[in-house]
């Protein structure tokens, strides 16, 4: 008997490791694979995700038209609180982890990959890079502004110069001097300096996105298991939702031009579709375990996170929770706060699917 169970033990020890390694594999699975089941979801996941992502991002645009969705009114700050939320969430729980899993995939060799933290580096990379251009952007695009907007010089009569958005008047009739900061303004009371701004931060904010969304498509659309697809198609088609009502908050604000908008629009909408086209003309040749595919989608995918969680931080949520118009008001400060937790929420929620 104890010999019996001398031997159980031993072969135990010897089979466990196996085990667990076994359960590491580089490996694809054959046994859930249905090529026709599967392309009827990805047809249905294309169609349903570019509705989705097309209503998302044109409900904020649209609703413009409505008086109390205004961008200055309160209920906008509340609605770009859950935005943010929603792709702050993105970035630390759907790209951001996909990253990590693709970094650290044990199909990688050990040296380098596993020698270093590349997804946060690239991530840290990535957000300090989306600062970086954030501030030449703003600053070249302000330049470019103030130059345009320089008045002509008239005779002796009257001199102007503008400088650093402060304007200087010499008048020689009443030998006075003028000076003051003279900031144009649109019709909803936005300067120029604040208006480049949002401009520049709906386009970063839209490279962010689209990065993600393909690599998503391409995901979807090269798998061949339909009990990995279907889960993903509601799930996808909420998230891209979700994210195009916080990008369609900002082009709002950039107050772009109707062809800007429906460019912009457009192009969020039909990133992911696109993608999971992709993904369906090279399911052949795509290996999603191969150490190229993990370490593009990985750097890819660290790079997004990055600039997703810089954009919602600074660019979103503290301009609007700094911004004294919420400062100074205590009812719209608690709405925004649990508007950015039930943003932040369901989009972690829908993780479990996706």
């Amino acid at each position: 008997m104890d010999e019996r169970l001398r031997f159980l033990f031993v072969v135990c020890i010897i089979m466990f490791p196996s085990v667990v390694l076994g359960e590491c594999t580089c490996d694809e699975d054959d046994g859930d694979r249905d090529k026709k089941k599967a392309l009827r979801y990805k047809i249905a996941a294309i169609i349903s995700i570019l509705v989705g992502g097309g209503i998302g991002v044109l409900i904020p645009i649209l609703g413009k038209t409505i008086p109390s969705l205004r961008p200055e009114k309160n209920i906008f700050f509340i609605i770009k609180a859950f935005a943010a939320g929603v792709i702050l969430a993105t970035g630390f729980i759907h790209v951001l982890p996909d990253a990590f899993e693709s970094l650290t995939s044990p199909c990688l060799n050990e040296h380098p990959w596993g020698d270093f933290p590349f997804t946060g580096f690239v991530a840290m990379v990535s957000a300090i890079g989306t600062l970086m251009v954030d501030a030449f952007a703003t600053s070249y695009y302000s330049r470019s502004h103030f130059k345009k907007s320089q008045p002509a010089v008239c005779g002796d009569e009257e001199k102007a110069g503008e400088h650093e958005g402060h304007v200087h008047v010499h008048t020689h009739a009443t030998h006075g001097h003028s000076h003051g900061s003279v900031p144009s303004s649109d019709d909803d009371g936005l300067s120029s300096s604040e208006l480049i701004r949002h401009r520049v931060i709906s386009q970063v904010l839209e490279l962010g996105i689209v990065v993600h969304s393909v690599i998503i498509g391409i995901s979807l659309g090269a798998s061949e298991s339909p009990k990995t697809i279907k889960p993903l198609v509601a799930a996808l088609t909420f998230h891209q939702f979700f994210e195009g009502m916080g990008l369609g908050g900002c082009i709002v604000q950039a107050k772009f031009k109707v062809r800007a908008v429906a460019i912009m629009a457009l192009f969020f909408s039909l990133t992911t579709p696109v993608g999971i086209g992709i993904g369906i003309g090279i399911t052949e040749v795509y290996d999603e375990n191969s150490p190229t595919a993990l370490i593009v989608e990985g750097v890819l995918n660290a790079a997004s996170a990055g600039i997703l969680i810089y954009m919602a931080l600074v660019d979103l949520l503290a301009a609007d929770f700094m911004n004294p118009k919420m400062q100074s008001n205590g009812r719209l400060q608690v709405g925004a706060n649990l508007s950015l937790l039930i943003g932040a929420g369901l989009m972690s929620l829908i993780a479990k699917w996706a």
